[in-house]
């Protein structure tokens, strides 16, 4: 899979509070599946990553860790 994401195996999502995703497909025999990579650069600059069949899923997974990520630092 050649993606613009990624060079050297590093995220391109570099600049503080923002974010990247594509989409690409898999196929299984003739089953084809699409899926949204996921990129979103904290601003304190955590990289949070991940794959899902939807944007709108890649996006309430980040609001979780943000929201995770927040009550953690309020301790």
């Amino acid at each position: 899979m050649t993606t613009r994401m990624t060079v050297n195996g590093t995220s391109t999502c570099q600049a503080a509070g923002t974010e990247k995703y594509e989409r690409f497909q898999t196929s299984s025999g003739r089953k084809r599946r699409t899926f949204v990579q996921y990129d979103y650069r904290h601003t304190d600059g955590e990289l949070f990553s991940c794959v899902k069949p939807t944007l709108e899923e890649c996006r309430r997974l980040r609001d979780e860790w943000l929201n995770l990520k927040n009550k953690e630092g309020r301790r």
